[in-house]
């Protein structure tokens, strides 16, 4: 896991530290049969390519990093906290048993575990992950301020995740499917109805139009006055850096170069985005 920072009050204590950490909390070998799965695991799709490499690692090397789990109702019984994937790769692999690091943890705990692990591994698709902020919210009564603290993220990257449940059946599958990015799927939430949303993804999916030709389409469906064309896209170098501003302040950033210099535009969609965001940068 990359960082610890952000974790919710006592769930660091969850997380395996230096190998000399796990050989004091006792590594264990358990059953592969004896672990049940997260009831509250966030990532719902597993990707068939990515689990067939890593069931050929632990066929050759064996598990290398434990599993996380909490003792089930039984004895002898466990429940997954971390780790999913590492599990159903052993069981392919013909796994009688895995390392696993026992911890207690309760429902709410086991939920934050799983997303950090899968959001700190880019595990989780952005649907995935507003399901998962949602649990939180929802069943547990985080505000979304609390969610970024213990997830590690920005509240108005929480707050814009979270925002991806309300698009259309048609727009989540493609974003699920990979056929449009998060940044297609932002803009078209700018659409006022489902309809006018679905209709804007078959044409980005007809042109193959980029996030920013896809902004272009929006505006126009909008009413606001179209462009003669669309514009060329920006050069690789520009588009890395514009994701990179996204991910930092967790909001939309625009970049455009001119011949000496140029223009950065930090888009909002709220006032309290916009007073999240100067708190920020100030």
């Amino acid at each position: 896991m990359a960082s610890k920072s952000g974790l919710g009050r006592g769930l660091g204590a969850l997380i395996p530290g230096s190998e000399e950490e796990q050989a004091a909390g006792g590594i264990l070998l358990v059953p592969v049969e004896a672990i049940s799965p997260n009831p509250r695991q966030p990532r719902s799709y597993l990707a068939p390519e990515e689990l067939a490499e890593l069931t050929a690692s632990i066929r050759e090397h064996g598990v290398l990093q434990p599993l996380i789990v909490t003792p089930g109702e039984q004895p002898g019984q466990y429940v997954l906290i971390a780790g999913e994937r590492r599990l159903e790769a052993a069981r392919l692999a013909g796994l009688s048993s895995v390392p696993v690091i026992v911890r207690e943890a309760t429902d709410q705990q086991r939920l934050e575990l799983a997303i950090i692990e899968n959001v700190q591994r880019a595990d989780l698709n952005p649907l995935e992950e507003a399901e998962a902020y949602r649990q939180l919210a929802e069943d547990f009564h985080l505000s979304h301020e609390e969610i970024a603290a213990r997830v590690g993220k920005s509240r108005v990257a929480v707050t814009n995740t979270l925002r991806l449940m309300k698009l259309p059946d048609a727009v989540k599958n493609a974003l699920i499917e990979g056929k449009i990015s998060e940044g297609h799927a932002r803009a078209l939430l700018t659409l006022s109805t489902p309809e006018a949303q679905s209709a804007a993804l078959r044409t980005i999916l007809a042109q193959e139009l980029n996030v920013r030709q896809t902004e272009e389409l929006v505006r126009r469906l909008s009413g606001e006055r179209p462009p003669r064309k669309l514009p060329p896209p920006p050069p690789p170098e520009i588009t890395e850096l514009e994701e990179r501003l996204r991910a930092s302040l967790g909001t939309r950033v625009t970049l455009r170069a001119g011949r000496k210099g140029g223009t950065v535009t930090i888009h909002y969609y709220s006032q309290e985005e916009l007073e999240a965001l100067l708190s920020r940068l100030l």
